[in-house]
């Protein structure tokens, strides 16, 4: 599907995560792939299983445009261009994850917003111009986004900016050939998920609650990421697209 395509995928934590899968599908189908971890102890963890897969990595904390810049840098100087980006990055400082909305602080807020929300416009900032022949941008979201989900707290107004951000930069991004979208999954146990309470009880709720009676894997992500990586979705942009067994379809 994606040969000759290249391209960039950021947030890769361990073989567990949606990064990890969708940098490793991408790759398979034939896309020359540089994927990101965030500092040097996530490297030497995870470099040995991405350079087995063929995948270089680097680390690169977004909250430092410096060390974003450099990456980018470096990207290009052995991709030359860009055919698409996948964003898999969120983080909020757990005293205000584990709290009320309305009890966050101002500077949690602002990083959380920052870093999981900010970034993904950042690194479209810098890539887009190199984005010659239009491309793919792509984020993660979740369901939160639009419905209050216990125990989500102060990352579900920031993936709903996540959304917004997504449609607002597909209109701006439109008349060069680059489509924005969304993918929401369902709930999957990576590190990221780890730091919500009760999250246990939300994958058993979302068992019970999805038509397909089940939860999804971080390759069915991989999958949906990959077919908006390629040119066969060339007529999507602006949407959020839910891989969460239906639950979001159902009341």
């Amino acid at each position: 599907m994606l040969k000759g395509k290249r391209g960039l995928v950021f947030g890769v934590t361990n073989d567990k995560s949606i990064a990890y899968a969708v940098a490793k599908k991408l790759s398979l189908e034939g896309a020359e792939v540089i994927a990101t971890c965030l500092n040097q102890k996530a490297y030497d963890a995870i470099a040995p299983s991405m350079m087995s897969e063929g995948i270089r990595i680097q680390a690169c904390n977004v909250e430092e445009p410096d060390q974003l810049k450099v990456f980018i840098d470096f990207a290009l100087q052995h991709l030359n261009q860009f055919d698409f980006i996948v964003h898999s990055i969120a983080w909020a400082p757990l005293e205000d994850l584990h709290g009320r909305v309305i009890d966050s602080s101002s500077n949690g807020f602002a990083r959380a917003m920052t870093i999981s929300c900010h970034s993904f416009a950042q690194i479209a900032h810098l890539c887009v111009p190199y984005m010659k022949h239009g491309g793919s941008l792509v984020t993660m979201s979740y369901l939160g986004a639009d419905e209050a989900v216990p125990h989500y707290g102060l990352m579900g107004p920031v993936k709903a900016a996540l959304e917004s951000l997504v449609r607002y930069m597909a209109l701006e991004l439109g008349p060069s050939g680059v489509r924005v979208t969304a993918v929401s999954p369902g709930p999957i146990l990576t590190r990221a998920a780890s730091g919500i309470e009760g999250f246990d009880d939300l994958m058993r709720r979302a068992i019970e609650k999805a038509p397909l009676g089940r939860l999804v894997t971080t390759d069915e992500v991989a999958n949906l990421t990959a077919f908006l990586c390629d040119d066969i979705s060339s007529g999507m942009t602006g949407q959020t697209i839910y891989v969460d067994g239906g639950c979001h379809a159902v009341a």
